[in-house]
């Protein structure tokens, strides 16, 4: 990793286990009282996805040379925002070690250590650069994910807000996740013969997995908070349990997997 780019990531990293730290000083919702740490935790996800999403749609559109030649095409900021996501990573990585048992967190673990390595390889090559930023462009979708998943904690379904954000959920998965995933895949796909075969077959399967995964995530989430909801309308219909997000028809942490995913084409 380019020495600017190892400052970048361990700024980040101090960044985001000072708000885990900072966040237990504050005040949580009454209603999140049982679930004070997956709380901060996402508080300080949601924090990473409106940063790094909007600075890859901003950063995109002022150097759209990005998505033209998305392998070495990139000015330096570009660098320094996929860093960001590995020191962000590496971050959760410790808040999940210090808060949950290896038992309970493996398989997360084992993602974000893909994540990193990943990415870590993008910046050391200084290659992929621009495919990692339309890939960050998910991150926009992950913010409603997770404000989403805020309002459940706090038990705030039914209410407008929590309408609103899964409409908005299920609009940036069509435009942020989808939309990206459908143009990632064909560029790999015609620039096959231009990619180490390695990176093909593993960028691939990913886009491929994640693909399929969204659909299914967007699908459970269209069904729980507007088919479900329209027929039972007094009913809240969401019932959280830790460890797992079958009430809203989403695999465990599905943001943080949906990026392990994406970041395995880099």
């Amino acid at each position: 990793m380019t020495p600017s780019g190892l400052l970048v990531a361990g700024v980040s990293f101090a960044v985001f286990r000072g708000l885990h730290w900072g966040l237990q000083l504050l005040s949580t919702p009454r209603s999140a009282a049982q679930h004070l740490w997956k709380w901060r935790n996402v508080c300080v996800s949601l924090v990473h996805s409106l940063l790094t999403g909007t600075g890859a749609l901003l950063g995109l559109s002022l150097y759209p040379q990005m998505v033209t030649d998305p392998i070495h095409d990139h000015p330096p900021w570009a660098l320094s925002l996929v860093a960001v996501s590995v020191g962000y990573f590496l971050a959760d990585g410790a808040d999940m070690l210090q808060n949950q048992t290896l038992d309970q967190v493996w398989d997360l673990l084992c993602h974000h250590l893909v994540v990193v390595s990943c990415l870590s390889t993008a910046i050391l090559s200084g290659h992929y650069v621009g495919f990692s930023m339309v890939s960050l462009l998910l991150e926009l979708n992950s913010a409603c994910l997770h404000l989403r998943k805020l309002l459940l904690l706090s038990h705030q379904v039914p209410s407008l807000a929590f309408t609103i954000a899964s409409w908005a959920t299920l609009a940036t998965l069509a435009s942020f996740r989808l939309v990206p995933l459908g143009w990632m895949s064909l560029w790999l796909f015609r620039q096959r013969h231009h990619v180490p075969l390695a990176l093909g077959v593993l960028g691939g399967i990913g886009l491929v997995t994640v693909g399929v995964m969204s659909i299914i995530l967007g699908a459970r989430i269209l069904v729980s908070d507007v088919l479900r909801s329209r027929s039972h309308p007094s009913t809240p219909g969401h019932k959280e349990i830790e460890g797992t997000r079958t009430c809203d028809g989403e695999p465990a942490r599905p943001d943080h997997w949906d990026n392990s995913i994406l970041s395995l084409k880099d």
